[in-house]
């Protein structure tokens, strides 16, 4: 096989995930061939909004997961070109009423004894943050950690600074996984050819159980439906990212009917993004006017200055869920040279510095950042 086809490493899926384990691996020098069926950023990640979050994760492994991704966020927009509008401009977690400001103190408690930083704030102290919001909100909490940044030029930027020890191949579909002794892998098939490499990273969203089957393993992604409104351009009316208290509940629930929950954030664009929605409907894109109507509603009862401002365009993704809302990131021990890096729903774009650190990690012998056997892909094996 000529050498223009063999690499150290194959990352399957050139969204955000993918850009960043091809990032990192690149930076162990190794060479790096990326292969994806559609453009850069095609899949979930040029449907996200680019929040890079901690303020929405409950204590545990998708936390502290998110906590060394923030940091390694911080380091990439030194280094990564301005354009990907990186912005650690802070979440706000607000509620109507009493009850509801009750359990955003209590998850905030919880999440402060476990690194992050967040600010109670009484309701007559919200439009100090948000001069915008609706009058007559009961309290919430400031997140000033969390970030945003452009997902569809975080990636493609990521895989451009990688520079030269990265291949990306768009418009390649992988029709299978190329196995050797003992079943270990030895690289892919695509209808342009056979690629080689020891490792495989499946980092393919939404289709990584579909990946993972081509590799005669089980993991069980699903897609889960969501739908953002996009404003005409304004001024800044919005300055953080702003939700309502039971967007972290609708997060980790896993109910397959359409949930919604109000997100509003502003961008440096000008343009209002207004999420969020939630429902396992397949791959199904048709339009839901019941959800947008939904967003809609909920966006102006925050803020009310929204009630005049045009929609211009809505978009629809696909968030890969996972039963445990849990991502699958490392080697599959069921076939010898598989990785994973998939399964992160809807926080993909704030995890991929850590989990592009991770594979590094694995492939190169070096420390890893944190545990990840809470991660490991074969963890659904007997159901």
């Amino acid at each position: 096989m000529p050498m223009r086809n063999s690499s150290d490493l194959i990352v399957i899926g050139a969204g955000v995930v993918g850009a960043a384990c091809a990032y990192y691996a690149a930076r162990h020098d190794l060479r790096v061939t990326v292969l994806d069926r559609g453009p850069v950023a095609g899949g979930t990640t040029g449907a996200g909004e680019g929040n890079l979050l901690v303020s929405d994760k409950e204590p545990g492994p998708e936390l502290q997961l998110a906590l060394l991704s923030l940091r390694l966020w911080r380091e990439l927009a030194g280094e990564l070109p301005a354009r990907i509008e990186y912005e650690a401009k802070g979440g706000l977690g607000v509620a109507h009423d009493a009850q509801g400001s009750a359990a955003l103190r209590d998850f905030a408690a919880r999440q402060a004894a476990a690194g992050v930083v967040a600010e109670d704030v009484p309701g007559e102290r919200l439009r100090d943050l948000e001069p915008h919001l609706a009058p007559g909100l009961a309290g919430g909490v400031h997140y000033p950690q969390d970030a945003q940044v452009q997902p569809a030029l975080a990636a493609a930027h990521l895989l451009r600074a990688a520079g030269d020890r990265v291949r990306l191949r768009l418009g390649e579909e992988v029709t299978g996984i190329l196995t050797g002794a003992h079943g270990r892998v030895r690289g892919v098939r695509t209808r342009a050819g056979d690629l080689l490499a020891p490792h495989v990273v499946n980092a393919a969203g939404t289709w990584g159980g579909a990946l993972a089957r081509l590799a005669g393993v089980a993991l069980p992604v699903r897609p889960r439906r969501g739908f953002v409104l996009v404003t005409e351009p304004l001024p800044r009316v919005v300055r953080r990212k702003v939700y309502a208290a039971d967007y972290v509940a609708d997060i980790a629930s896993d109910a397959a009917a359409l949930q919604t929950s109000a997100v509003v954030e502003g961008t440096p664009a000008g343009p209002v993004l207004i999420g969020a929605s939630r429902e396992r409907v397949g791959f199904d894109r048709t339009l839901s006017v019941t959800a947008l109507h939904r967003l809609a509603a909920q966006a102006v009862r925050l803020f009310p200055i929204l009630a005049t401002v045009r929609a211009l365009r809505t978009y629809v993704g696909f968030r890969p869920y996972l039963p445990d809302h849990l991502p699958a990131i490392g080697p599959d021990p069921r076939r010898p040279g598989l990785l994973h890096a998939c399964g992160h729903e809807g926080a993909g774009i704030g995890l991929a510095p850590a989990t592009g650190r991770i594979v590094a990690a694995i492939l190169t012998g070096d420390q890893l950042p944190l545990d990840i056997t809470p991660f490991r892909p074969e963890r659904f094996d007997g159901g």
